[in-house]
């Protein structure tokens, strides 16, 4: 238990993803990308149980071979590429017989996410006393830059007089990273808003929120990580 709370880590692992084949065993400097969420989890030891909810046996086999827990495969119900996220989250609740406080989402797809973020996530929901607490960095570029276009491609009014400065005299803007996602247990038996006034951004770095979608963010997050460990045996 951390802080006299019970949590749970999810690790949500869906095979067949479409952008990049097997992708959360694909490998990351000599790892499967799964792996990394794993071991992150376990550094942090404020976790009571480090829950892999996958469709497959193959990724709950390596699952367990980093030290998850995966008792039971997911349902083809929560398997599709449709799937919620939080439905996935509620069904491993439902199956378990044990009860938790917290729970904490860690999505694979962020494996330079450290065990520093997971706890400094942790604590800043203690601290705000908070029902939720969602992780984002700052965005590369301001969001007042950012807007739709239609099939003209006009950019009239693309962006607003106000905000058409250098970007150092706009406020900064954030991006959710998809890193941690905390929650009382209580409220996930109904569908939420994760953005609400109980809500809190954790802030992260940018290189700790690379999130991998494509054959590229494997290749950045790559540099990263051996840049990393080039540092730390500096």
């Amino acid at each position: 238990m951390y802080r006299d709370k019970k949590i749970i880590a999810i690790i949500p692992a869906r095979s067949g993803s479409k952008g990049v084949k097997d992708k959360n065993i694909k490998e990351l400097c000599g790892k499967p990308l799964i792996a990394y969420t794993i071991e992150a989890a376990q550094r942090s030891n404020v976790f009571d149980c480090i829950f892999v909810s996958t469709d497959s046996e193959k990724y709950a086999q390596i699952a367990k071979q980093y030290g998850a827990e995966v008792p039971f495969l997911r349902s083809a119900e929560n398997s599709s590429d449709k799937s919620g996220t939080w439905d996935v989250v509620r069904e491993v609740l439902a199956k378990l017989d044990e009860k938790f406080d917290i729970v904490i989402l860690l999505q694979p797809t962020s494996p330079l996410r450290m065990e520093k973020d997971i706890i400094n996530a942790l604590d800043l929901f203690f601290t705000k006393n908070a029902d939720k607490v969602v992780s984002v960095c700052e965005t590369d570029h301001p969001a007042f830059w950012c807007n739709t276009l239609d099939e003209t491609l006009s950019m009239k009014d693309f962006v607003k007089k106000e905000y058409n400065l250098p970007r150092q005299a706009l406020p900064k803007t954030y991006t959710l990273n998809g890193a941690v996602y905390i929650c009382k247990a209580e409220l996930l038996s109904r569908n939420i808003s994760f953005y609400d006034d109980k809500s809190y951004a954790y802030i992260m770095s940018k290189e700790a929120s690379i999130d991998i979608d494509s054959e590229l963010d494997f290749k950045i997050a790559e540099l990263c990580y051996n840049e990393r460990v080039k540092n730390k045996r500096m």
